[in-house]
């Protein structure tokens, strides 16, 4: 899809890249071909040269010139070229502030799933995340990262595709478990499961060290982090239909090569509920 995309470069907008994609110049090279005779002035001469920088930053791989020159509604269009080069990206925290402290992370790369526990492992993941090159969250730019970043005292430079814009740019709302029950996805024995719940498990952890709290906490964080991949498949050949590219440049949206490895304690989960007086369903 880069190579159909015009809207990152300085004075060129949406509504231009449409016109010349409507035009037939659907391609840098079409466009190059032509001389640049399709926009002229400075818009022109700005158009080749954009092009001509984009050419050599796609050659050399460099992902962060797209993510700082594309505009944020269309980061999903890094997707097609540099998919194997993300980790789909959860956080758990203590509360449901900004200021609570981690207690798991799960990471996927399309391949396998990492998981991090705060107090075991957690301080390895400032190491791992340096072998990816873009994160794909859902909510990550407002809570996850900034949050990684306090927390870890470092900075996360990374390209970013956030679910959340892309999938409310399609009309689905509702946070990540809702948007995922409108696309089909069933979580099974965690449906109801929520972000306060995962605090609720943690806090049952560490008052009884009840390994089946931690097992339950860590297949609620894998299992976010795995469906963001699906999620993320489907939002963008949904994308893709609002170009004329549907039909060319489809991803397949295939099941998570990783399965979860931990299991929900339907049990526990209830006791909790009960517990906590909560009303969900499952």
């Amino acid at each position: 899809m880069l190579r159909n995309t015009f809207c990152h470069i300085p004075g060129i907008g949406l509504r231009t890249e449409q016109k010349l994609w409507e035009e037939g110049i659907r391609t840098w090279d079409e466009y190059l071909e032509m001389g640049g005779l399709a926009l002229r002035g400075a818009r022109g001469a700005a158009m080749t040269e954009g092009l001509e920088r984009s050419m050599e930053a796609l050659d050399d791989d460099d992902i962060g010139f797209f993510a700082e020159s594309l505009p944020a509604s269309e980061s999903w269009r890094l997707f097609g070229e540099f998919r194997g080069r993300a980790a789909y990206l959860d956080i758990e925290t203590t509360g449901v502030g900004y200021s609570d402290g981690i207690t798991t992370i799960a990471l996927y790369d399309g391949r396998e799933v990492r998981t991090y526990v705060s107090g075991e492992n957690l301080r390895q993941f400032r190491d791992d995340i340096d072998a990816y090159d873009m994160l794909i969250t859902y909510n990550g730019k407002c809570f996850d990262v900034p949050v990684i970043e306090s927390y870890f005292m470092m900075s996360l430079p990374h390209a970013h595709i956030d679910l959340r814009y892309v999938l409310h740019s399609l009309g689905y709302r509702g946070g990540l478990k809702g948007c995922e029950a409108q696309l089909g996805l069933d979580r099974g024995n965690l449906a109801g499961v929520d972000g306060y719940f995962a605090v609720l498990l943690w806090h049952e952890y560490q008052r009884t060290g009840n390994p089946a709290a931690l097992e339950t906490l860590l297949a609620y964080n894998v299992e976010d982090t795995v469906n963001l991949e699906r999620l993320m498949q489907l939002a963008y050949n949904m994308k893709l239909e609002e170009t004329p590219f549907a039909n060319t440049h489809a991803v397949p949206a295939t099941e998570p090569v990783a399965r979860n490895l931990f299991s929900a304690d339907t049990e526990l989960i209830e006791s909790i509920r009960r517990t906590w007086g909560m009303q969900f369903q499952m």
